[in-house]
């Protein structure tokens, strides 16, 4: 069994920037101990954990690629070797290709924005539900799903992949939620709208937020903090009641 005299233990995919980067920072500061995954950009990965460490908590930084089942299946095996327990697991790991039309994009693109955007996230919830089930003798937990806007939108003539593999990652959250909430697991969804981090330079348009800001309600893009306090939200005890939901961030868009 869990040791609940030990800081839960919260794993953020994708935490080395973003979004990613300020939920591991927030879950520090409100006590929790943080693991981290990464692809490629070890240093940032390592500045977060430095901060985590900071601000007194236990820290890890793990390279694994969501999208390959062995790299996931290690990164479960470092956190259980570390840490011993699993209480929230966050699937904020996602990708962006450059900003494309339908007609031009290449399979090999497609293929990989839904391994890492749809699949990831389904290879890391089964690794978390063998820790956290009741029926795997877990204490139960909580998986909190980073969608977009784009789910609802569509994302024309920029990114209809990427919204697609959004929609498949709600559809999963669904089916997920009802499939274990009477094994201690809450699913939920949190759906970012235009917030100022650095993948809109992956798409090619590092300014995309302040380009369309005019069309948010609010008049203004959103910080990763802010998405980072609905991700905390969903994973406290303040929303034991909800499950199978999805949260909007996205100032009225």
């Amino acid at each position: 069994m869990v040791d609940v005299s030990q800081a839960p233990l919260i794993l953020i995919t994708g935490g080395s920037r973003g979004v990613g980067a300020a939920t591991a920072r927030l879950a520090a500061a409100k006590g929790y101990d943080v693991a981290i995954s990464y692809v490629s950009n070890e240093p940032a990965a390592l500045a977060v954990a430095a901060d985590i460490e900071a601000m007194g908590r236990k820290a890890l930084a793990v390279r694994a690629d969501s999208a390959n089942p062995d790299q996931v299946a290690d990164l479960f095996t470092a956190i259980d070797r570390r840490f011993g327990r699993l209480d929230v697991l966050v699937n904020n790991a996602g990708v962006l290709a450059t900003q494309s039309r339908l007609e031009d994009l290449s399979l090999e693109r497609m293929q990989r924005i839904f391994a890492v955007n749809a699949i990831g996230p389904m290879l890391c919830a089964q690794q978390a539900v063998k820790r956290m089930a009741y029926r795997h003798n877990g204490a139960g937990g909580v998986v909190i799903n980073i969608s977009s806007a784009s789910a609802r939108l569509g994302s024309p003539n920029e990114y209809v992949d990427y919204a697609a593999s959004k929609g498949a990652l709600e559809t999963f959250t669904i089916g997920f939620a009802k499939e274990v909430a009477r094994e201690g697991i809450r699913v939920n969804c949190v759906r970012p709208g235009h917030i100022y981090t650095d993948m809109h330079a992956s798409g090619g348009e590092p300014g995309r937020v302040d380009r369309v800001k005019d069309s948010i309600p609010m008049g203004r893009g959103g910080q990763p903090e802010e998405v980072a306090q609905a991700i905390l939200w969903l994973a406290s005890a303040e929303a034991s009641f909800v499950t199978g939901t999805f949260l909007d961030v996205t100032g009225g868009k």
